[in-house]
């Protein structure tokens, strides 16, 4: 892994001095994939301020756990 970002979770394989496509990073696709069981968890008070603020911090902290253990 080159940074803590793990990335481009989708990366391409063409550019041109026009259009590069770099994608989302791995980081935010797997903070993505965690928060979804979490939202399901807590129900309608996951979208409570508070509540989505936790939600994607501890979404973001298991993403960084998951590109730690993969090295």
């Amino acid at each position: 892994m080159t940074d803590k970002t793990g990335g481009a979770a989708f990366p391409v394989a063409y550019s041109n001095d026009d259009f590069i496509q770099e994608g989302t990073t791995l980081r935010d696709y797997l903070a993505a994939k965690a928060m979804q069981p979490m939202i399901t968890y807590f129900g309608e008070q996951a979208f409570s301020d508070y509540s989505m603020n936790e939600i994607s911090e501890e979404a973001y902290r298991m993403a960084d756990a998951m590109l730690k253990a993969r090295g």
